[in-house]
Formats: C-alpha cells, sequence, structure tokens
C-alpha cells in the first residue's frame, strides 16, 4: 500500500485515468503516476487509436467504454472500480496527457491521510504556475469558477482543475452523472450538497499546443455551462 505522510498511515491509493486517444502521451502519465499510488486504472474513453494497448503494456489497469462518452463517464468508471473492486482508500482523478504531476500526488492525499478533508481539490491558482496558460484560457478559468461560486455557493479559486483527490467515503457520495465536461461542477455542487469536508491544494498545470487544441473551446465552455444550469433546475 501507498506510504501516505505519517510514519504509522498506510493507505490503498488509486490513481483514475480517463482517456480518449491519447496513446502518443499515456505512458508517460501513467509511469509518472505509478510512482505515488498502488494502482492506476485508466478508462480509455472510446478512444481509436492505440490507447489501450499502451496503457497495459505500461502497467495500468484498463477499463473500456465501446463508444466515446465523456470524461465525466470515464472518471465515474473508473472511480466505481477503484472503490468496489480495488477497495481504495483515496481515489486519485489524474489526466492522461501530461499536464499534471504526479510528484503532487502526496501532497493532494495528504488532507485525506490526516483526516482534515474528504475531498481535496486541485488549484492553479494558489502560488504554483500553470505553465504556458494562454491569457484567454486564463480568463475562462476565472470567468468559470465565478459562474460555479454564484451558482453552486462552493467558494473555490479553480473550477476546471480535472487534478483531486477523493476519501473512499466522498466517492460514494459523488455520483456523476453529466457524461462531459460539466461534470468538474457537477463534482463541486455535490461536495456543497453532501455537506463533504474539502480543501484546495497547489498544483502546476503544464499546457502545450496539443493539450490547449484538446481543451475547451469558448463554444464549448458555454455549452459546459448550459448543460450545468439545465441539470440544476431539471435536476
Amino acid at each position: 500500500m501507498a506510504f501516505s505522510q505519517s510514519p504509522c498511515l498506510y493507505m490503498r491509493i488509486v490513481a483514475v485515468i480517463p482517456a480518449h486517444n491519447e496513446g502518443a502521451r499515456i505512458a508517460a502519465a501513467i509511469a509518472d503516476a505509478r510512482q505515488f499510488v498502488d494502482h492506476v486504472v485508466v478508462v480509455d474513453d472510446g478512444s481509436t487509436d492505440e490507447t489501450a494497448v499502451v496503457a497495459k503494456s505500461s502497467g495500468a489497469i484498463v477499463l473500456r467504454h465501446i463508444i466515446n462518452r465523456g470524461q465525466g463517464a470515464a472518471i465515474q468508471t473508473g472511480t466505481d472500480y477503484a472503490v468496489k473492486t480495488l477497495v481504495a482508500d483515496v481515489i486519485v482523478h489524474f489526466d492522461a496527457d501530461g499536464q499534471m504531476r504526479g510528484n503532487e500526488i502526496p501532497a493532494m492525499v495528504a488532507p485525506i491521510a490526516s483526516g482534515e478533508a474528504d475531498v481535496v481539490l486541485g488549484s492553479r491558482f494558489l502560488g504554483k504556475d500553470a505553465l504556458n496558460m494562454p491569457f484567454v484560457r486564463k480568463i475562462m478559468i476565472r470567468l468559470g469558477t465565478l459562474f460555479t461560486i454564484l451558482l453552486s455557493g462552493i467558494r473555490v479559486t479553480d473550477t476546471h482543475n480535472g487534478f483531486r483527490a477523493l476519501s473512499r467515503k466522498a466517492a460514494a457520495e459523488i455520483r456523476i452523472t453529466l457524461d462531459g465536461m460539466a461534470h468538474a461542477s457537477e463534482i463541486l455542487d455535490l461536495v456543497k450538497t453532501r455537506r463533504l469536508r474539502y480543501v484546495e491544494r497547489p498544483v502546476t498545470i503544464s499546457y502545450s499546443m496539443d493539450t490547449l487544441h484538446k481543451g475547451q473551446s469558448t463554444v464549448k465552455a458555454m455549452m459546459t455551462a448550459k448543460e450545468i444550469i439545465k441539470k440544476k433546475i431539471v435536476g
């Protein structure tokens, strides 16, 4: 089991990595995360490339969606497997594209291990640089964060950051129903409504031309906001 920042406390830590057509980058992400967790679960979300083959050969447990359902659905599939099959104490959500740093996983897990929090949320705006983040992207994230604060009433500095850690209890309480990118706001909404204890921790997110291309455009961000509002109204 993974060592979690205490001389006498060991916890089973599982990294869940959603992946869609990440065959060229998934091996590096798995190798990075594996140094700090007990298991890596990759959910191949309907990829048409070699994502699943590369992930398996890199030492990950691979689950597959036959069709591309979206990041939210992939995270829920992986989280369910981590809790029910691997009996994880802590589930870490980690990206497949190399934007995140595995050596920051211990700091994300620490508040759960110490009993301080049920959920730990990564933030790009708490003292660590978001490397090569375009100014427009930074403004979009800031606006998205304000939108979430106004809609959900949860005060955070970074809404759509996929680097997070959940305790086993939190994973049971948080059921993602929005398959696409709106899941990030849904998670925060559930943290609030389920009265889960949460803290933020600074993380480093690195941007490249490839990751920026795969990220949310302004149009996609507006569609995500529409989906979130619909969920709040309809339920």
